[in-house]
């Protein structure tokens, strides 16, 4: 059997450096809405002994910030063209 590949259509192949940092600034951010969405939940559960151990407010706030400076990066460089 052969193995068949996967090719990347031609737009993220040959799509700039500023286009690839905003791919990886909109997962960041997904990333940071999730946190938050998750955050929110944890701090509204019912059973105030079911303590979670994920540290979703880090999570958000890192994530926004790498997220944040990566978009920043990427316009500047879609206006410089």
């Amino acid at each position: 059997m052969r193995a068949t590949q996967m090719h990347w259509p031609a737009f993220i192949t040959f799509a700039s450096e500023a286009t690839h940092l905003a791919f990886w600034a909109g997962g960041f951010l997904l990333l940071a809405v999730y946190a938050l969405v998750a955050e929110k939940r944890r701090a509204k559960r019912r059973d105030i002994d079911r303590v979670g151990y994920m540290p979703w407010t880090l999570v958000f706030l890192v994530s926004a910030f790498v997220g944040s400076g990566l978009l920043v990066v990427a316009v500047k460089g879609w206006v410089a063209g």
